[in-house]
Parts: structure tokens; C-alpha cells; sequence
């Protein structure tokens, strides 16, 4: 399967502008990759105000990424910021998501939440957790984690049971003062769980005077750094992982097999559209 990373700077609170700028890269890359990888909050950036900016499921931001997909025969991953109605003590409301999603190339849907909220900013008071359980979505013979940045940080619930996935992908906004831990648990969550790690971070700077330095990378089940976008630069990394490989690494290093068992329990983790 061919992967491409898109390591971009988010213009802040801009989803027209962000669009525009997928949809230009999309499109170089149709007929040459089967999956784009977008950062977290793709559409806006993270930390933005959710009561300005946050979309419905069938909103500006999916509704354009599926258009996409579609167009360039190319599944998209990423996360938005989602809104949905509902009531809570006999009053309606709007609860807010760091919603991940998987869009395959005939614009079918997979959604899912981020289940780690950062407490260090707003993300913990003004969204809503999603649920305990993975989000494997299963696409060309692959099986595939989604996570979603500060999730990446728990290697229980990102734990590979039974091979239950081949490739571990996660869509960040990871600032560069915190980016050695990035580079070092993306390496251990690959080569833990033996499977493919990707991730996606973006560069610039956000709103809030943060600056993201990238760091963008794809490693090996055995913790090869596969390829990784240079620091500071918009790039599209497009690689090619092999099954194959990964299946024959296993079989020379079955580690899974002497894994502890253990059960997270929780509601549904996906939901498809």
C-alpha cells in the first residue's frame, strides 16, 4: 500500500483556505497513493474556539474531503472539530468532538473520537472523550489503527492484541517543545506492537503562539525510521509499506505471542456514514 503524509501548516480558524490547499494536494496525488494522512484538526488547527468553528458530520470540512476521495480514488485520515446536538437535563445544547475519520475512496465514512483529552488546555473542558474502545478500519488487505495525538502517549490503549492491526496511524498537532517524546513513543508504539507507525504533525504556528516543527515519520515493525519529512517544511512524504514484510517479521520475532491479556472495556468505538 502506498502512503503519502501531508505535513502542512493549518491556517488558523480557515477551513475554506485549509480545504483548498488538501484539495491541491489530492489531486498530485491521485493515481500515484492509496491513503493521505492530514494532521489533527485539520481544518482549523488545534486549539481553536469549537463554538466558532466546529462543523456538523455532513458539514463544509467532511462533505469537501469526501469530494476529494472520490475524485482522486484516494482514502483521506485525519480529525475535525465536530459539533452535535443534544440534550443534557431537559435542555439542548451543542457537545463538541476531536473527531477522527477515515474516508474511503467511494466517500463512505468511518468516524471516530479522540479518546485522550489534553488536560493542559481546553480540549479536556470543552470536548466531549470518545470511547474506550479501538478504531480499527480495514482498507486494501490492511488493517488499520486510527489514534489521534495526545492518545498516542498510552501504550495500554494502544495496544496490539492479537494482531488485531498492521498499521498504527496518528493525526497530531504536537508542538516542537515536547517533539523528542513524539519522535521516541513513536518509535516504541511500532516496534511494541509490531506493526507499521505513522504520524502526521503540521508545522507553523497556531493562534495561540505555539510553533509545530513536524517530525512527520513512518516506522517499521522492527523500529526502522522508514522516512520522515524535514523539520519546519510543508512536504508530501509518499511510501510504500509492505504486507508481506510485515507478516514475515512477525513470523521471525513472534513477540505478540508472549503478550499479557488484559480487556478494556467501553461502547462503540466507530461509526459509519
Amino acid at each position: 500500500m502506498r502512503i503519502s503524509l501531508a505535513q502542512v501548516d493549518i491556517i488558523w480558524e480557515n477551513a475554506q483556505a485549509n480545504m483548498q490547499k488538501y484539495k491541491e494536494i489530492a489531486a498530485s496525488l491521485k493515481g500515484k497513493s492509496d491513503l493521505l494522512v492530514l494532521p489533527e484538526m485539520c481544518a482549523n488547527g488545534f486549539g481553536s474556539q469549537a463554538q466558532k468553528v466546529a462543523q456538523y458530520a455532513d458539514g463544509f470540512t467532511i462533505s469537501s474531503l469526501r469530494a476529494m476521495a472520490m475524485e482522486n480514488d484516494i482514502a483521506i485520515v485525519g480529525s475535525f472539530i465536530a459539533k452535535e446536538d443534544a440534550e443534557v437535563n431537559g435542555e439542548k445544547t451543542l457537545l463538541y468532538f476531536n473527531r477522527g475519520f477515515f474516508i474511503y475512496p467511494d466517500g463512505k465514512t468511518t468516524f471516530f473520537d479522540k479518546r485522550h483529552l489534553f488536560r493542559v488546555g481546553v480540549e479536556g473542558k470543552d470536548y466531549q472523550a470518545g470511547s474506550i474502545e479501538p478504531c480499527i478500519v480495514h482498507y486494501k488487505g490492511w488493517n488499520i489503527r486510527l489514534i489521534i495525538c495526545y492518545d498516542l502517549r498510552f501504550p495500554v490503549w494502544c495496544r496490539n492484541v492479537q494482531q488485531g492491526y498492521d498499521l498504527l496511524i496518528c493525526a497530531a498537532n504536537w508542538p516542537e517543545c515536547r517533539i523528542k517524546s513524539w519522535n521516541n513513543m513513536l518509535e516504541a508504539r511500532a516496534t511494541e506492537n509490531q506493526a507499521y507507525a505513522c504520524g502526521v504533525n503540521r508545522v507553523g504556528d497556531d493562534g495561540l503562539d505555539l510553533h509545530y516543527n513536524g517530525a512527520s515519520a513512518v516506522y517499521s515493525a522492527i523500529g526502522e525510521e522508514l522516512g520522515r519529512c524535514r523539520d519546519n517544511q510543508e512536504e508530501v512524504l509518499t511510501l510504500d509499506l509492505d504486507l508481506d514484510r510485515l507478516r514475515h517479521q512477525r513470523e521471525k520475532f513472534p513477540s505478540w505471542k508472549d503478550a499479557d491479556i488484559f480487556e478494556i472495556t467501553g461502547g462503540p468505538a466507530c461509526a459509519e456514514i
